[in-house]
């Protein structure tokens, strides 16, 4: 249901019900005007994620969000991309496992076990879309990757997901959940996928 009080402040829905990418995009955007909420205030259904392609489940969960609420919609489709494993878990990175964070991070441990050198190679994938409406015909989208090495064993206490596996190029050894919040925002995948959609809204 459309919460009139948002509309007239310009309220954008994320499209999502994770609390940490809340909080990392509203960070991200706060300087933009943007107020994000997160869907589950206006109890919007979780949208169905069957595309074959992050931006096309970016789009389904934009237009989900937006027809329930009425208003702008911003979604984040994101997920970890391993060649060696056929690009795995790709779409599926949050629920790789049926599980939790910890249980993904344990499947994916598992399944990379005899991994060596560049066969434990990934990336991230950040896509971004902001609707305007259900209907909207030409939804900004922004996409970017972040590339990396998964590590054995986990390390560091920020960040969520893969993040504690992820070990980041460049950074001498430190994984993605070792990073601070300003160092992880200007380098890692939704970092750049934001600066990429502040750059096509002209703010």
């Amino acid at each position: 249901m459309t919460d009139p009080v948002a509309e007239e402040a310009g309220i954008v829905v994320l499209a999502s019900g994770n609390a940490g990418k809340l909080k990392e995009l509203q960070d991200a955007l706060s300087s933009t005007g943007l107020k994000l909420r997160n869907q589950s205030e206006f109890d919007v259904p979780e949208a169905i994620e069957d595309g074959s392609t992050f931006i096309e489940n970016a789009i389904k969960k934009a237009r989900n969000a937006s027809a329930f609420t009425g208003l702008p919609a911003l979604a984040d489709d994101s997920g970890l991309v391993v060649p060696a494993l056929k690009g795995a878990p790709g779409v599926h990175s949050a629920r790789y496992s049926g599980g939790d964070d910890k249980a993904n991070n344990e499947k994916l441990l598992a399944a990379m076990s005899q991994l060596e050198g560049d066969s434990r190679q990934a990336w991230f994938v950040c896509v971004l879309v902001l609707m305007s409406s259900k209907t909207d015909p030409s939804p900004v989208i922004a996409e970017a990757k972040w590339h990396g090495q998964i590590s054995r064993t986990p390390k560091g206490n920020y960040g969520f997901g893969y993040d504690p596996l992820f070990l980041v190029d460049g950074f001498d050894g430190l994984t993605a959940a070792e990073l601070d919040i300003a160092q992880k925002r200007a380098v890692s995948h939704r970092g750049l996928a934001v600066s990429m959609l502040r750059e096509k809204l002209g703010c």
